[in-house]
């Protein structure tokens, strides 16, 4: 059995979630796992992320199935309707991803 989200596995994001989202909020998903979320609580393989709008900024809102834990992040960038409603980290413990709803059969 492996450790979910070890910051020293390689790390990518999908084609999706880059052509939809700036480097600033992917970087940002991989710093609230690294900072808020790992040690604090136990972390599945697949994480669940909201991005919402919040009077024109980014709040990440993250959970996980089968947990009650929820939380949510304020980010200082600016959202956009185009940004997707939701993405996925997800680690095969080997490599983790971020990736868009709809990619996630492909892992």
């Amino acid at each position: 059995m492996f450790e979910s989200f070890d910051s020293s596995r390689n790390r990518y994001a999908s084609v999706g979630v880059v052509s939809s989202l700036p480097d600033e909020l992917i970087d940002s998903i991989w710093f609230i796992i690294d900072l808020d979320l790992k040690g604090v609580i136990p972390l599945d393989n697949m994480l669940a992320f909201d991005l919402i709008d919040n009077n024109g900024k980014v709040t990440m809102h993250f959970s996980q199935a089968g947990s009650d834990v929820e939380m949510g992040i304020d980010l200082p960038f600016h959202y956009s309707s185009s940004f997707p409603s939701q993405v996925y980290a997800y680690d095969d413990g080997t490599r983790e991803t971020i990736l868009l709803p709809s990619e996630i059969r492909q892992y």
